[in-house]
């Protein structure tokens, strides 16, 4: 049977992450890969839990909710889980509306600043 564990260095590559941001993943318990002496060996489910941190990260979560999401999974299971996830993303989504409106007024007052600027130039 062919050994579906991923070494630390394929884990990293496979991911595109550093060996510094796996090895904090590891020291705040996001990942626990299996050890042999000095190597790390990630299985299926560590690949699926990275997965879902770097979806998280890119939706703008914070590494705790991403570690509290994860450890319901362990705890309470699959619909806890997504009771929670849903929980989550309102309040992303909530904090990300925020965000736009802000660059938007950012975006108009800088447009507004260049066009008079340009304006006396002419």
């Amino acid at each position: 049977m062919a050994d579906t564990r991923l070494s630390f260095k394929e884990m990293c590559a496979k991911f595109e992450v550093t060996p510094r941001t796996l090895r904090y993943y590891e020291y705040i318990e996001l990942l626990t890969p299996d050890k042999e002496g000095r190597s790390r060996f990630y299985g299926p489910k560590e690949v699926a839990r990275m997965t879902l941190i770097l979806r998280g990260r890119r939706f703008g979560f914070v590494l705790e909710d991403i570690r509290q999401w994860l450890m319901v999974y362990e705890r309470e299971g699959t619909q806890a889980q997504m009771r929670q996830w849903i929980e989550l993303a309102d309040r992303q989504m909530a904090e990300l509306t925020v965000q736009r409106k802000q660059l938007d007024d950012t975006m108009a007052e800088l447009m507004a600043l260049r066009d008079e600027t340009a304006e006396s130039l002419d």
